[in-house]
């Protein structure tokens, strides 16, 4: 199995990995192509696959979001890829932005505990009798029920963040400096933590909508993207399965579409947008490790056996979790909706 020398540390752990060759989108476009990564439709906004999930599974930690994403900076199609549109509004996607202030406001403001609860008790029962006027305000359900789960998260979110917990073996395992509060290495150490306390689903973010990974000039840029990410990953891999976790979490590794493996010009470094096969993998979570799916042409510019469509690996992700896409359904506009829409296989080959 090659791996390219741009991820010197992921070559390790190749044996883990399951990698799918034959990824195809139906857009050229990073907006539509991000928004269909995540939503599973390429034209207009619909629940992400977190948001999914969170409403299939529901919560393991009520003092945490089910549903959280640690991004520095917004992605192509910004907060649309982790909300939840149509889904009751406690199933989108939680953001923390990097940094030694990852989530405003976490710290009480009430002079005590006490006072704290004594006024959270009388707002809940203000917002109940509100409620029970406007039982079918969804909307309103789900901004009552963020205040509890913000107020659990005052809790726990400040020690789940807190990597000065972790002993120096593992800040070396990824790369972290003590003290550090931001980069990728941070982000995969603070996601093992809070899966530990049992939130469901997990997006990290290396790098947003600019400065990022959309080498038309030049293809050389991708090695300090690569550094950045490439330990940290690793990292998370090696130490979910010190710790036993690795068969229980399924980490999937993907971008919205692939590089040409060409350029118009003669010569140009760059690359332009490809959708018609790219690559990604899995690991854990039952999936046959150290396992090769699919496979381009020979000069890399169509699916040449196995194709596996966005719908496609949408549908095998949630089956990992337990879930089956034909019938994780949601009632909308007259209509029942799923993250697959009407297509999707479950691809049976990569399941251990």
């Amino acid at each position: 199995m090659s791996v390219s020398d741009l991820f010197p540390h992921m070559r390790t752990i190749v044996d883990d990995l399951c990698i799918i060759r034959s990824m195809e989108s139906n857009h050229t476009n990073h907006y539509e192509s991000t928004l269909g990564m995540h939503c599973g439709s390429w034209d207009f906004a619909r629940p992400s696959i977190g948001a999914w999930i969170s409403y299939g599974l529901g919560t393991v930690n009520r003092n945490l979001p089910s549903f959280m994403v640690i991004a520095p900076h917004a992605p192509y199609a910004g907060a649309q890829t982790w909300g939840s549109d149509f889904l009751p509004g406690c199933h989108q996607g939680t953001h923390i932005t990097p940094g030694p202030n990852a989530i405003p406001n976490i710290q009480r403001r009430a002079p005590s505990s006490v006072l704290q609860e004594l006024e959270l008790s009388l707002l809940s029962k203000t917002n109940e009798r509100h409620l029970q006027q406007r039982v079918t305000d969804r909307a309103l359900e789900a901004q009552i029920r963020s205040f509890e789960t913000a107020f659990g998260m005052q809790r726990e979110a400040p020690e789940a963040m807190d990597l000065s917990r972790e002993s120096p073996s593992v800040l070396k395992l990824y790369g972290i400096q003590p003290g550090q509060t931001s980069g990728f290495a941070w982000q995969c150490l603070v996601a093992r933590r809070l899966a530990e306390r049992g939130v469901r689903f997990i997006e990290l973010i290396d790098v947003g909508s600019s400065s990022n990974w959309d080498a038309h000039g030049n293809m050389a840029t991708h090695g300090p993207l690569a550094k950045n990410v490439d330990q940290a990953i690793t990292a998370l891999i090696l130490d979910l399965k010190q710790r036993g976790m690795l068969d229980d979490t399924l980490v999937v590794w993907t971008t919205e579409f692939g590089r040409t493996p060409y350029h118009e010009k003669a010569d140009h470094p760059g690359r332009e947008h490809h959708h018609q096969v790219f690559s990604s993998w899995l690991a854990g979570g039952g999936v046959k490790p150290g396992f090769v799916h699919g496979s381009s042409d020979e000069y890399g510019i169509s699916v040449a056996e196995d194709r596996v469509h966005v719908h496609d690996f949408h549908a095998t992700i949630l089956h990992l979790l337990g879930l089956d896409h034909e019938q994780l359904t949601f009632r909308h506009a007259g209509r029942d909706y799923r993250l697959t829409d009407v297509h999707g296989r479950i691809v049976r080959e990569i399941l251990a």
